[in-house]
């Protein structure tokens, strides 16, 4: 899925704390969008194994939420939202496609890293792959709840994204031929310093 489906992922689960609790204020849910995001931060550095974290995330989470019901601050729900927002993002990336150049082929077997039991999950491709029709209706979905809710900087926040991912799924797949061509061109030492699995289905 596209990295801002995530972070809208976390803005919407934000949005219903927010709910609950208005007088803790607008800082979950800017921790959410930003735990929702967090683990896409691997993305030039072992994809979905270096920060994405299915077991791990979750683990820590379930004691934070548990910490934010008891004594609900800022603090505790900023903490709690952030985890479970990059719980969210970490496990449901198994739902999507592989990491290979050309998903939508379905051709990769790896999802997301496991570390708990030291494998990668396969790919269930309910969403096909980040960029896809599917993914930007998931988007859309997830972005109504903060709109109706709030003004002001977050809904311009989230209107933006919306906006990044409607052009994202534009460009997506034109993007891989521009990439096919790049690598193409490029002299193997220039490659050398390109992330593998950005060129290994190019050579």
């Amino acid at each position: 899925m596209m990295a801002t489906t995530h972070a809208l992922a976390g803005v919407a689960l934000g949005t219903a704390v927010w709910a609950l609790v208005p007088e803790a204020g607008i800082i979950p849910v800017l921790a959410a969008a930003l735990g929702g995001l967090f683990p896409d931060f691997d993305l030039y550095a072992g994809h979905r194994k270096t920060l994405h974290f299915p077991v791990y995330f979750s683990a820590l989470a379930v004691p934070a939420l548990a910490v934010a019901a008891v004594n609900p601050t800022t603090t505790s729900l900023a903490v709690a939202l952030f985890l479970a927002a990059a719980a969210v993002h970490s496990a449901s990336d198994v739902l999507g496609g592989g990491l290979e150049l050309k998903p939508w082929l379905g051709t990769s077997d790896r999802a997301v890293y496991d570390h708990w039991n030291g494998r990668w999950l396969k790919p269930k491709r309910l969403i096909r792959y980040d960029g896809s029709p599917e993914d930007l209706a998931l988007t859309l979905v997830l972005a109504v709840p903060p709109v109706v809710v709030f003004d002001g900087i977050v809904e311009l926040l989230v209107i933006a994204a919306v906006a990044i991912s409607g052009v994202y799924v534009l460009l997506r797949k034109p993007m891989v031929v521009v990439a096919e061509r790049l690598v193409a061109a490029m002299p193997d030492h220039v490659l050398d310093h390109v992330p593998e699995r950005f060129v290994r289905d190019l050579r």
